[in-house]
C-alpha cells in the first residue's frame, strides 16, 4: 500500500462489509467458512468449545472391569487371611479362589485394552517408582503367583504351610493391589479423577472391601461368614464416606459424580452398598433356610454396588475430560486465589479472561 491509496474518504479499494471481526460471532459474512466463533471470555469453556484435554481412550468394558477386578482380588486377600488364621476353611478357599481369579481377569482386561500381550511385558524391562502403570505391573506380577500358590495348595489339599505362607504373602500385597488403581487414575489430567486424589485411594479399598465380603457371604455358611458381614459395613462406610468427602472437596468437578449417566451408577452403586451392608449385619438372624438365601441376595448386591461404583467413577472421568469447564474453571479460580493472596487487584479480571 503506497500512501496514493488513502484518499479523503478512506483507504481506496477496501470493503469494510467484507472485513472479518476475528473473535466475534459477526453473522454469516464475519466468518470465513467453516471457522466458528471464540466463546465469550469467562464463560469457562474453551477456544471454539473443543475439549481441552485428550479424551479418555481406554475402553470402559476393559477398563472399568479392570478396575473393579483389582480391587476385588487384594481385598479377597486379606479376608481370606483372616479366614486363614480363624479357622473358617469355607471362607478361606473361597477367598484364596476369589483372589486368584479376580486378578487372573483383570489381567486379561489389561492387556486386551492394550491390545497385544507384549505391551504388558514392556513394562516390566524397567522398574520406574515415579510411574503408578509401571508400579502396577510388577505388583500383578509378583501378587498373581502367590495368590496362585495359595490357592492352588488349598484346593489340592497338599503343603499347609506353604498355603498359609503364601495366603499371608498375598494378604501383605492385597491392599496395595486394591488401591493402586485410584493411584493410576489419579496421577492423570481428567479432572474428576486427579482432583480427588485425597479419597480415591479410601474409596477404592472401601469398594474393593464390600465386593469381597459379598462373595465371601455367598459362599461361605452362615457360621463361618462373620468376618465377611463385618468386612461388609467398614467397607461400606470407608467408601460412601470417601466418595462422599470427595465429592464436597471437588465442587463443581464433582458434577460428574452427581448427574448423567455416571452420577445415575454412582448413586445406585452407593445406595445398594448402603443397604446390602446394613442388611448383612441381621442376615444371620432370619430363622430357617431364609437366612442363607438372605446373605446369599446381599451378597450379590455388595459385589453389583461396588461395580457400579467403579464404572460410575470412570464414566464420570470421560465425562469431566470432555467438557473443557472442568478444566478451564478450577484453573481460573485458583489463578484468582494466587492472586488475591499476592494482594493483586487484578485478580478479578484474570479470573474472567
Amino acid at each position: 500500500m503506497s500512501t496514493s491509496d488513502v484518499t479523503r474518504d478512506g483507504l481506496r479499494g477496501a470493503h469494510p462489509e467484507r472485513e472479518a471481526t476475528t473473535g466475534v460471532a459477526t453473522g454469516r459474512r464475519g466468518r470465513r467458512r467453516g471457522e466458528q466463533p471464540r466463546v465469550e471470555a469467562g464463560a469457562g469453556s474453551s477456544y471454539y468449545g473443543l475439549p481441552v484435554l485428550n479424551q479418555v481412550t481406554w475402553e470402559t468394558t476393559d477398563i472399568g472391569g479392570y478396575l473393579y477386578l483389582g480391587g476385588l482380588a487384594g481385598a479377597s486377600s486379606v479376608l481370606a487371611a483372616g479366614a486363614e488364621l480363624t479357622d473358617r476353611p469355607v471362607l478361606a478357599r473361597a477367598t484364596r479362589a476369589s483372589a486368584l481369579g479376580a486378578v487372573g481377569l483383570s489381567l486379561v482386561a489389561l492387556i486386551h485394552d492394550l491390545g497385544r500381550p507384549e505391551r504388558f511385558l514392556h513394562m516390566l524391562r524397567v522398574a520406574k517408582p515415579s510411574s503408578p502403570m509401571n508400579v502396577g505391573s510388577w505388583l500383578l506380577t509378583v501378587y498373581g503367583p502367590v495368590a496362585g500358590v495359595a490357592a492352588a495348595a488349598d484346593i489340592a489339599g497338599v503343603l499347609p504351610r506353604t498355603r498359609r505362607a503364601a495366603t499371608l504373602a498375598a494378604a501383605a500385597l492385597g491392599p496395595a493391589v486394591a488401591s493402586y488403581t485410584a493411584v493410576l487414575i489419579s496421577d492423570t489430567a481428567v479432572p474428576a479423577w486427579h482432583d480427588g486424589y485425597r479419597e480415591m485411594p479410601y474409596l477404592f479399598v472401601g469398594s474393593g472391601a464390600t465386593a469381597a465380603a459379598g462373595l465371601g457371604m455367598i459362599a461361605a455358611p452362615p457360621y463361618e461368614a462373620g468376618p465377611a458381614r463385618r468386612t461388609a459395613l467398614v467397607g461400606a462406610v470407608l467408601e460412601v464416606g470417601a466418595g462422599r468427602l470427595m465429592q464436597r472437596r471437588l465442587g463443581m468437578v464433582a458434577e460428574p459424580y452427581e448427574h448423567g449417566r455416571s452420577g445415575a451408577l454412582v448413586r445406585a452403586g452407593e445406595i445398594g452398598t448402603t443397604v446390602s451392608a446394613l442388611a448383612a449385619q441381621v442376615v444371620d438372624r432370619v430363622p430357617g433356610g431364609r437366612g442363607r438365601a438372605a446373605a446369599v441376595a446381599c451378597g450379590a448386591a455388595l459385589m453389583v454396588s461396588s461395580a457400579l461404583t467403579r464404572f460410575g467413577i470412570f464414566l464420570a472421568g470421560k465425562a469431566s475430560a470432555a467438557d473443557p469447564r472442568y478444566t478451564v474453571e478450577p484453573q481460573r479460580r485458583r489463578l484468582t486465589e494466587r492472586r488475591v493472596e499476592r494482594g493483586d487487584g487484578s485478580g478479578a479480571e484474570g479470573a474472567g479472561g
